[in-house]
């Protein structure tokens, strides 16, 4: 029997939540989709997570809320990572930090975790971090990995790394969709990045004006808003043989909205 998963990628401010809101139920029906997935760490004003922003996405029809380095930006989320909501944050942080970087539910996990490379976070290995998740996982068949990184190379080797040893493995953070979606040699579904939900025409779903003057004068700006206008929805939908946990598809699922 097959299980259907939708991940998506960053939704990014107030645009990104309202394009959730307006494309998914359409495409839970029509993908015969089973699980959503989202990454929620931008929701909020492009950075961080709050309690309303979080229901959002559920009121749209999310399922579980996976973040990266931007979900301490609002600690009045800090209560929600510790409480029963399916929300979850890199799994790879210290111990004693808020929240938990598993979720698992009716034979599904979902594992967070935070890339080094590049990230200038000083975090335990995602690798072996990883590994030890993974041995208290064997009750569930399907386990599906969001990285939040930003090097490809580090993306790609976590594929490869757990090929056969989870349903999936989908990148997050850069807001770009890579066009490497395939199905690895072992059955693990992979793609570097699932890219985000936000504005069409922006830097990374943030206004290009503030985000150009910076490139130009190498000076920080003290407030970046978020883009308007038109927006794309990206996301991938992955089948996965229910009994085996492994994957038998994925493919891209990208969206305009005007």
């Amino acid at each position: 029997m097959s299980f259907n998963v939708l991940m998506i990628g960053d939704v990014v401010g107030k645009l990104g939540r309202r394009t959730v809101a307006a494309v998914l139920p359409e495409l839970r029906g029509s993908l015969e989709v089973d699980l959503v997935i989202a990454n929620g760490e931008n929701t909020a004003g492009g950075r961080g997570l709050t309690p309303a922003t979080a229901q959002n996405l559920y009121d749209a029809g999310v399922d579980v809320l996976t973040s990266g380095n931007h979900i301490w930006e609002n600690r009045e989320v800090y209560p929600l990572l510790d409480g029963d909501d399916p929300v979850i944050r890199p799994l790879n942080y210290p111990d004693g930090t808020p929240g938990d970087g598993v979720y698992k539910q009716n034979g599904v996990a979902v594992v967070n975790l935070m890339g080094r490379t590049f990230m200038g976070l000083n975090l335990d290995c995602p690798f072996r971090a990883v590994d030890g998740a993974l041995a208290g996982l064997d009750e569930y068949p399907i386990v599906l990995v969001d990285l939040h990184a930003e090097a490809t190379s580090e993306k790609v080797g976590m594929g490869h790394y757990l090929d056969g040893r989870v349903s999936a493995v989908v990148g997050t953070h850069t807001h770009i969709p890579t066009a490497d979606a395939r199905v690895l040699p072992n059955g693990t579904a992979y793609v570097s990045d699932l890219g985000m939900v936000g504005a069409l025409n922006s830097v990374l779903g943030m206004e290009t004006k503030p985000v150009l003057e910076r490139f130009l004068t190498q000076r920080p700006n003290r407030w970046n808003p978020v883009g308007k206008g038109p927006a794309i929805f990206n996301s991938v939908i992955i089948t996965i043989d229910q009994a085996s946990g492994r994957a038998t598809k994925i493919e891209r699922v990208d969206r305009e909205v005007e």
